[in-house]
């Protein structure tokens, strides 16, 4: 089964005690890119296993969130000896428990580099590993709303007394897990590259996750104390650049920003006047006036279909695109062309749609990096307790 696993990181053995989906998706990738990744799963399989659609008892989610891996049923506070062989014969661990955890199992970083002293270790938590917080219970939403993030996506002061949305995904989870690959691997070329022959152990954690995409706000605060505020669809530093209601209901958004594509934009939707009004001569200039321009854009959107708008847009060569939902993305041309909607036969679920590489190789087919969708949890046990580790059957 392991034996042909195309992609650059093929070779590579990971073990993953994770569950819901930082660490999960952390591995995805790894195991996407050809690695080796065998999931531990406790008596009764990892609980996203009960979340989202199901066909027949069988998450739909999970087919995304466990292809490519190995999956084996252990009871981590019976099988230890198991966990150590599997740890033994790993490249890189990765964890998403809470903080100490692994300690109280008897298998932290300490316990696991008796057995191998090379083994990188990710470990993924809701506040990290150490500091106050550290022991406090976390989900993707409180990395959304500690990391800052939540305050940006809520409504401009004045305008709606709604709380604040989220994204819409577990956003903080996905880019923990991000940045746990890229640590890993970091630890990996220190190891092997370097030439230290030890591995680390990487601590990475959903607030931090969040809050360093804050991009230029934190100097922002220490040069005079401002604090960034929710803008809506709008970008405070560009204009126009928004989103515009149309004639169908939908939503257009629009990123006039430069001054030759501000000039094309007014010319497509009759107001090429405006493209030489000195009020709007600057991008800093139409920041201060957005509101009147704004209204020009949404005057014309509203006139039409937002697929008409776009097209009108697009022949314009203005940045555009309409607010695609799931159906959009699974029908569009583009998405089919480059193999990032693909159709997956599931044994479990039955033909159902997988996202495909986000990370593209030359010479990779993008569409051969899906060898197998989410298994039934333990579905690898003989395989790899037995004929990987070589441990005995039970009578």
């Amino acid at each position: 089964m392991s034996a042909s696993r195309p992609g650059p990181l093929a070779g590579l053995k990971v073990v993953e005690i994770g569950h819901y989906i930082a660490g999960p998706f952390c591995t995805r990738i790894l195991a996407d890119l050809g690695a080796e990744v065998i999931k531990i799963e406790p008596p009764g399989g990892d609980p996203f296993r009960g979340w989202g659609a199901a066909v027949e008892g069988n998450s739909v989610w999970f087919s995304i969130h466990g292809r490519n891996k190995l999956s084996v049923v252990l009871d981590l506070k019976k099988d230890r000896d198991a966990m150590l062989a599997l740890a033994a014969r790993a490249d890189v661990l990765v964890e998403n428990l809470r903080a100490g955890q692994l300690e109280r199992l008897r298998l932290g970083p300490d316990d696991l580099h008796k057995v191998n002293p090379r083994l990188v270790i990710a470990r993924i938590s809701g506040y990290g590993q150490d500091g106050p917080y550290r022991d406090k219970p976390a989900f993707g939403a409180i990395g959304e709303a500690m990391g800052g993030l939540r305050h940006l996506t809520g409504h401009p002061a004045g305008s709606s007394d709604l709380p604040p949305p989220r994204c819409g995904i577990s956003i903080s989870d996905d880019l923990a897990g991000m940045y746990a690959a890229i640590g890993l691997l970091s630890a990996c070329w220190e190891r092997d590259v370097g030439g230290t022959g030890k591995g680390r152990v990487i601590d990475v954690n959903l607030v931090d996750s969040v809050f360093s995409l804050m991009e230029g706000m934190l100097p922002e605060y220490a040069m005079d104390g401002r604090i960034r505020q929710p803008a809506g669809a709008a970008i405070p530093t560009a204009s126009p650049t928004n989103t515009y209601p149309c004639a169908d209901g939908k939503w257009l958004c629009i990123a006039g920003n430069s001054d030759l594509i501000f000039a094309r934009l007014m010319k497509a939707i009759g107001r090429p006047e405006l493209a030489t009004d000195p009020a709007y001569a600057t991008n800093g200039l139409r920041c201060a006036n957005r509101t009147p321009l704004d209204e020009a854009i949404a005057a014309w959107t509203l006139t039409q279909p937002a697929k008409d708008a776009e097209e009108t847009l697009d022949a314009a060569e203005v940045p555009c695109s309409r607010l695609f939902d799931i159906a959009d993305c699974a029908a569009d041309p583009h998405f089919q062309a480059r193999k990032a909607v693909q159709t997956i036969e599931d044994p479990l679920i039955g033909r159902t749609l997988h996202p495909g590489p986000v990370i593209r190789m030359d010479g990779d087919d993008p569409g051969a990096v899906v060898r197998w969708p989410g298994p039934a949890a333990g579905a690898h046990n003989d395989h790899v307790l037995h004929e990987l580790l070589g441990l005995p059957r039970s009578a």
